[in-house]
């Protein structure tokens, strides 16, 4: 007897305000349990002991930098462009 298995997708995305003291960097690191230094707070997020990651990707278009694949560089480039703005989300 023969199977038939669909993978289901789900997409769940939340507004990181920087007004609210909540930061985007942290929120990467977070998700993807990894470490990751933000260059405009200064401060480093550790998340490499947190457990359930079972697959993170940073998936970019043909014309992207190719650095931004590197989370670190790619939020930080983001917040980068946005910290003009007193209160930005993300």
């Amino acid at each position: 007897m023969e199977q038939n298995c669909m993978a289901i997708y789900h997409c769940c995305a939340q507004v990181i305000s920087a007004s609210k003291g909540r930061s985007a960097v942290n929120a990467a690191a977070y998700r993807s349990g990894t470490i990751l230094r933000s260059d405009y707070y200064g401060e480093t997020f550790d998340y490499t002991r947190k457990g359930g990651v079972i697959y993170s990707e940073i998936m970019l278009c043909e014309n992207a930098p190719k650095a931004y694949g590197e989370r670190a560089t790619l939020w930080n480039t983001v917040i980068f462009h946005v910290k003009c703005i007193k209160f930005f989300q993300i």
